[in-house]
């Protein structure tokens, strides 16, 4: 073991095809082979600079006004990870790029079978093969409580994603997006009331991430007021929120907050396919997105708003987002998309593929749907082995 990591100290070694078969040990050997595997990829990332790192401090400077407006990307890469994850790699050397995230959410950790060890190894060995430097944000998105299975068992429900925490902050996710927004009651009288579970449920959250985050690390923790797919969001819900919020933090400890705040602004999560399976073009708010990152900033001292939802948007609406003051912005089903889609994938395995979900998935096949609106919805299951397809999702969560 320390042999293999003697030799990985090299960077020839690092970024040679040595680095891709130690990738494949660590994804796909046995247990001891995988264990070693990701023991060597981080310990060669802590000798090389490249580290799991928190956002928190930046985006909190962006809060401040010491930051020019910047936007983050930050991508959901859930097939083909190592490969993807050494393109985003090689274009952020090739562009220059300062701050990206690598992100998996709750449900995507399901049903494609990447446990959070996993990624952080595999997102690290990409980052080293391609000669990256600098810190590694890696992103648990969408952390999310799931409204059904509160409704029968809060406490279950709320055991579930404490635990999911406790495995991504040990594997260096330093960076979780909390989401209890699913928990917001719309049918309350007052924005206070609607709020109050999300609220409540997020500060109870962050104050069990502060109780265990790594010494001298303060892990940027998301908060979210409106689910994805649902009504958009005004300044009076950030408001009712980030009041609510950071009332109940206060009276739970001295615990630092939330370093933005995920929002709902026409967006959903994988697009909205057409019958012929393609995209429909979507009408984002960007003055309440520009109002409301506007607030979180001024008001409450945040990074800004994060939008959901956009790598199925149009190419011309991404310059709006740094110009709107976005703090964020969350891509996923595109990634997706490039692989199913692309020219080389062999037609044998895109038939596989198709014939898989038709086959396994049918039950989400939703009436009126056509065959193309239906593969393109669920083919995602096929990314992980059948055992993992079959887990329930806790949230559709492709960007």
């Amino acid at each position: 073991m320390h042999e293999t990591l003697r030799r990985f100290q090299q960077a020839a070694v690092r970024q040679s095809a040595a680095m891709d078969e130690l990738v494949r040990r660590a994804v796909f050997g046995s247990t001891a082979e995988r264990e070693e595997a990701r023991w060597v990829i981080w310990e060669v990332g802590q000798r090389a600079g490249v580290r799991p790192a928190s956002i928190h401090d930046l985006y909190l400077a962006r809060g401040r006004g010491e930051l020019p407006p910047f936007t983050t990307p930050a991508m959901n890469i859930r097939v083909l990870s190592y490969d993807s994850a050494r393109a985003i790699f090689r274009a952020a050397r090739r562009l220059d790029v300062g701050a990206l995230i690598c992100e998996i959410a709750r449900s995507e950790i399901g049903y494609t079978e990447q446990r959070p060890p996993e990624y952080v190894a595999v997102v690290t060995a990409a980052a080293l093969r391609e000669g990256f430097t600098g810190p590694l944000f890696i992103q648990g998105d969408h952390v999310q409580v799931n409204a059904k299975k509160y409704a029968i068992d809060p406490d279950a429900e709320i055991a579930a994603v404490r635990a999911l925490i406790e495995e991504e902050l040990a594997a260096g996710f330093y960076n979780i997006d909390v989401d209890t927004s699913t928990l917001v009651d719309l049918s309350q009288p007052t924005l206070d009331e609607q709020q109050r579970v999300n609220f409540e449920r997020a500060a109870e959250t962050t104050k069990f991430i502060r109780d265990r985050e790594p010494e001298g690390v303060t892990v940027s923790v998301g908060a979210e007021i409106g689910e994805v797919g649902g009504k958009n969001s005004d300044v009076h819900e950030l408001r009712a929120f980030m009041d609510g919020y950071l009332r109940t933090l206060k009276r739970l400890g001295p615990h630092v907050g939330i370093s933005k705040i995920s929002v709902q602004t026409g967006t959903s999560h994988g697009g909205v396919v057409l019958p012929d399976g393609s995209i429909a073009k979507v009408q984002i708010d960007l003055d309440a997105l520009k109002a409301l990152s506007r607030d979180a900033r001024e008001q409450y001292g945040l990074g800004g708003a994060v939008q959901h939802g956009a790598s199925t948007l149009p190419p011309e609406a991404f310059g709006a987002f740094p110009a709107c003051e976005a703090i964020e912005i969350h891509l996923a089903t595109n990634f997706q998309t490039i692989v199913f889609d692309h020219p080389r994938l062999p037609a044998d395995l895109r038939s596989e593929v198709n014939a898989w979900v038709k086959a396994e998935c049918k039950d989400e096949w939703k009436k009126g749907d056509t065959e193309q609106q239906f593969i393109y919805k669920s083919r995602k299951k096929a990314v992980g082995p059948p055992v993992a397809a079959h887990a329930p999702d806790d949230l559709e969560a492709g960007e």
